[in-house]
């Protein structure tokens, strides 16, 4: 496996992507930002178990001056991990964190309806960053593409690296290229084809920026650690991917061994202390997954000698086979008003006796209905202890107690099949 020749990308002070460097871990925090000193400890917690980057979510322009007062905080401990900001929607707001965080997360084709109102917003962006050195990381997430890139060629591999590569040439043609490029989805096998799609095309302009590698909203559990093995060694094999996050709807800091023993099995890294079954099942993960993801193989062979349990969940994972429903669902971050993990261990126990099915469950209307494109149903938290249940990316049900949610969740499937 030999490493995409990427430009090196400098986030901060001393973190670089791309280039010569190894495979750089992160992870995202859940807490609010506005609590500063829940954000702040679990910053803490992550920096000591080996992230080099930290993600926060910026949800308004009211939480600015937390993340500045976080990142200053940090670095007042001698904690320098380059710090993110993690934008949707608000042009404005990324426009006025960008002077005092390290990078920030944007999706420009959402910054507005009118495209060319999308790419003047993101063009003030540039420039802020220009003045300031902070990165961008243009995330082209499957299923909240702009509706101008949608409209000519549909929710699509091909349309998220298109995507990408208009808000790329953006940036060179404004003389900036601190930039890092994610095109993340749920699905597997679209996560993977549209990574190639935009490393050919990259390619083939002979500008090669570094990937941000991730399964977006993977699950919980075995299921996600697997799920995110199988899309991100595909990619890592081929020599795609300089920097990664195992996106898990859990504690973020638990991401972090998953993420290192992936960097660590395709580059220079540590390897990190897992217990034995977790190892075995990782590394089952990353040999079969991508075998079966590039269909070299139709199933994992009896002689590997793993269970039968593990060779479904592999097997599910690369969207080879469906044993049980398939589930998406979010980690969690500042926006999220509800217990996402205890309401997705609920719908999971609602819905475990249902098959050929994919049920996300997202923590808000934000990034909810678009991110969980690839679901048949979607149970999504409003706040205030209310939930929306959604067929397909049409809400069937508004403002649902959370008490009830995962039963009323069920019995729409229900009354659907019987129809």
């Amino acid at each position: 496996m030999e490493r995409m020749n990427s430009i090196p990308v400098k986030i901060g002070d001393s973190l670089v992507l791309g280039g010569k460097e190894g495979i750089a871990i992160q992870t995202m925090c859940n807490t609010h930002t506005c609590d500063e000193q829940a954000t702040l400890s679990q910053c803490r917690r992550m920096a000591a178990a080996g992230s080099k980057l930290i993600r926060i979510t910026v949800p308004g322009l009211q939480d600015v001056p937390h993340i500045r007062a976080i990142r200053e905080a940090l670095r007042s401990e001698g904690i320098c991990i380059p710090i993110v900001a993690d934008i949707h929607f608000s042009s404005q707001t990324a426009i006025e964190v960008a002077p005092y965080v390290d990078k920030v997360r944007i999706n420009p084709g959402n910054f507005h309806k009118d495209h060319e109102k999308a790419r003047e917003q993101f063009a003030r962006l540039i420039e802020v960053c220009k003045a300031h050195g902070t990165a961008i990381r243009i995330g082209v997430n499957h299923g909240s593409l702009g509706e101008y890139i949608t409209n000519l060629y549909g929710n699509s591999p091909k349309a998220m690296a298109l995507a990408a590569m208009e808000w790329i040439e953006m940036c060179e043609d404004a003389g900036f290229n601190r930039i890092v490029i994610s095109l993340k989805s749920s699905n597997t096998v679209t996560m993977v084809s549209a990574y190639r799609a935009l490393a050919e095309m990259m390619k083939a302009k002979d500008r090669i920026y570094p990937l941000h590698v991730g399964v977006t909203e993977a699950g919980n559990g075995d299921s996600g650690r697997i799920k995110s093995c199988v899309g991100i060694a595909t990619l890592l094999e081929e020599g795609i991917g300089d920097t990664i996050r195992v996106s898990l709807t859990e504690d973020p800091v638990n991401e972090l061994p998953v993420a290192q023993y992936l960097a660590w099995r395709y580059s220079n890294a540590g390897k990190p202390v897992l217990s034995k079954d977790e190892e075995y099942m990782l590394d089952a993960a990353c040999t079969w997954g991508p075998k079966l993801m590039n269909r070299t193989i139709d199933e994992i062979p009896s002689e590997a000698g793993i269970s039968e349990y593990l060779a479904n969940e592999i097997m599910q994972a690369a969207r080879r086979k469906f044993y049980k429903p398939e589930y998406i669902a979010c980690p969690g971050c500042g926006r999220t008003m509800y217990d996402l993990q205890k309401a997705f261990e609920q719908v999971k126990d609602a819905t475990s006796e249902l098959s050929d099915i994919v049920i996300a469950v997202m923590g808000c209307i934000v990034n909810g209905p678009g991110e969980m494109a690839d679901a048949d149903w979607g149970y999504v938290g409003e706040g205030g202890g209310l939930v929306s249940i959604y067929k397909k990316n049409v809400p069937v049900l508004r403002h649902v107690p959370e008490s009830e949610a995962a039963q009323k969740l069920l019995e729409c499937i229900k009354s659907e099949r019987r129809q």
